[in-house]
C-alpha cells in the first residue's frame, strides 16, 4: 500500500509542476505580442493603434470560443498530446510571425506603401487569430490533468497553486520580452523556448494515473463508467444535463464574467487610470504588477482556506471574497481623492487578493459538481464567459472613462463585484458531490 501512496504522490506532483510549466509556455507565445506591437510601429508608423487593438480584441473573442470547444474536447482526449498540440501550433506561429515583413514583400510584390501595410496587417491578423485558437489548447487539458490526478477534497488548494501559472508565465515572459531589441526577436525567442517546452511537457506528462500503472481516483455521485463513457449517446446525454442544462454552471460562469470584467478593467486600464490621477509612468505599471502578484498569494490562501475551512465548499470563500473586493473597490474610490500613493497600492493590492481567489475556485466549484468526466467541458463554457467579458472592458469601459472620467470608475466596478458576488451566494448551500 504505501509504493501505490507514494508513487501516487510523486506522480500527482509530478504532473501539477509540470504542467504549470507547460501551460507557462503557452504565455511566453501569446503575451509576446503586445512587446512587439510598439516596436513594429516604431519601424512602419504608418500602422495604428487602432488596427492592432481591432486584432486584439477579434482574437479575446476567438480565445474564448476556442476555450470552450477544446473544453468539451478536452474530457475525450489525452491531455499530454492536446497539449503538445497546442503549443505546437502556436511556436509555429510565431516562427512566422518574425517573418511577416518577408512574406508581405514575397506575396505583395513590394516593401513599402499602403499594399505592403495592407498586406503586414493581414498576414499579422491571421497568423494572430490561428495562435489565439490552439492557445485554447492550453487550459482544458490541464484542467483534465489536475481533476484526474487530484481527489475533489484537495482540488482547491492544489489548483489554487496550478493557477498560479497565468501569472508566472505573463511575468517571465514580459522580462524576457522587456530585453529583445526587435520584433523580430520578440517572436523567435518565446518560440524557442517554448519549443523546448513541447518535448518537456512529451517527456514529463502522463494523463491519468493508470496510464502509469495506478489506480484511477474513485467514481463520485453521478460519474459516467468507463462503459458508458465509451458510449457515445450516452456521452452526449451525460455531457447535455451534466454541463450544458446545468444552472449550477451557468451561475459560475456569470460570476466568472464579472470577476473578470473586474480584474480586466484594472489590467487593460490601470495604468493609463493612474497616470491620469498623477502617478508617474513607472509607480502605474509597479502597481498594477503589485495586483498581480498579490493576486497570485490570494489564489493559494484562497484555496488552502477552502479546503482547510470550509470543507472543500469553495463557492462560500468566493462568496466571501466577492464582498470583500466590493469593499476595498468602494475604498479606493474614496482613497483616490487622498492622493495617498502608498494607501491606494497597498488597498489595490487587496482587491487583487481577494479577486483572484474567486478566479480559480470557480472551475474548481464546477470541477467537483460534474465530476472529472466532464470537468472541461464545464471550465470550457465558464472561460468562454470569462472572455465575453472583453466586450465590457473595451469600448464601453473607454465610452464611461470619456464621459464620465475615471473618478467613479471604482464604484462602477464595486457594483460589478457585488453582482458576482451575489450569485455565486446563490450556491452557498450547494451538495457536495464530490463523495461517492
Amino acid at each position: 500500500m504505501k509504493p501505490t501512496k507514494h508513487s501516487f504522490n510523486y506522480w500527482q506532483w509530478r504532473v501539477i509542476i509540470c504542467s504549470m510549466i507547460g501551460y507557462s509556455m503557452f504565455y511566453f507565445v501569446r503575451k509576446n505580442f503586445s512587446f512587439a506591437i510598439p516596436m513594429i510601429q516604431e519601424m512602419y508608423p504608418e500602422i495604428t493603434k487602432a488596427q492592432f487593438g481591432a486584432i486584439i480584441s477579434a482574437g479575446g473573442i476567438i480565445y474564448g470560443i476556442s476555450k470552450l470547444i477544446n473544453g468539451v474536447i478536452g474530457d475525450r482526449t489525452n491531455a499530454r498530446w492536446h497539449l503538445v498540440l497546442g503549443l505546437g501550433v502556436c511556436v509555429a506561429a510565431n516562427f512566422l510571425f518574425g517573418f511577416t515583413d518577408k512574406l508581405t514583400v514575397w506575396m505583395t510584390g513590394v516593401s513599402s506603401g499602403p499594399d505592403f501595410i495592407g498586406g503586414f496587417m493581414t498576414i499579422m491578423a491571421v497568423l494572430y487569430i490561428i495562435n489565439q485558437i490552439f492557445q485554447g489548447c492550453g487550459f482544458a487539458p490541464c484542467n483534465h490533468l489536475m481533476v484526474s490526478w487530484v481527489p475533489p477534497h484537495e482540488l482547491a488548494t492544489k489548483m489554487s497553486i496550478w493557477n498560479t501559472s497565468h501569472s508566472i508565465g505573463a511575468f517571465v515572459a514580459a522580462i524576457i520580452c522587456g530585453y529583445l531589441t526587435s520584433w523580430q526577436l520578440c517572436f523567435w525567442v518565446p518560440a524557442c523556448i517554448s519549443l523546448v517546452g513541447v518535448f518537456f511537457i512529451i517527456a514529463t506528462l502522463r494523463d491519468t494515473p493508470s496510464s502509469v500503472g495506478l489506480p484511477e481516483l474513485p467514481k463520485v455521485e453521478g460519474e459516467l463508467d468507463e462503459e458508458q463513457g465509451k458510449d457515445p449517446k450516452a456521452w452526449r446525454q451525460f455531457l447535455l444535463h451534466k454541463v450544458f442544462l446545468n444552472p449550477v454552471v451557468w451561475v459560475l460562469a456569470l460570476t466568472d464574467l464579472f470577476v473578470y470584467v473586474v480584474r480586466f478593467a484594472i489590467l487593460d486600464w490601470g495604468p493609463s487610470m493612474l497616470q491620469e490621477m498623477g502617478l508617474s509612468k513607472a509607480l502605474s505599471g509597479w502597481t498594477v504588477a503589485i495586483f498581480e502578484v498579490a493576486g497570485c498569494l490570494g489564489m493559494i490562501f484562497a484555496g488552502f482556506v477552502s479546503d482547510k475551512f470550509f470543507k472543500s465548499r469553495s463557492q462560500r470563500v468566493c462568496a466571501i471574497e466577492m464582498v470583500l473586493v466590493t469593499l476595498c473597490l468602494v475604498a479606493l474610490h474614496f482613497i483616490q481623492d487622498l492622493h495617498s500613493p502608498v494607501l491606494f497600492l497597498v488597498v489595490l493590492a487587496l482587491a487583487g487578493f481577494f479577486l483572484y481567489g474567486p478566479q480559480a475556485l470557480l472551475g474548481v466549484v464546477a470541477s467537483n459538481e460534474v465530476s472529472k468526466k466532464a470537468a472541461s467541458s464545464a471550465v470550457g463554457i465558464i472561460g468562454f464567459m470569462s472572455y465575453l467579458s472583453t466586450l465590457l472592458t473595451g469600448y464601453p469601459l473607454g465610452k464611461f472613462a470619456d464621459t464620465f472620467g475615471w473618478h467613479p470608475i471604482f464604484i462602477l466596478m464595486a457594483g460589478v463585484a457585488i453582482i458576482g458576488g451575489v450569485l455565486v451566494a446563490t450556491l452557498w448551500n450547494l451538495k457536495d458531490r464530490s463523495r461517492a
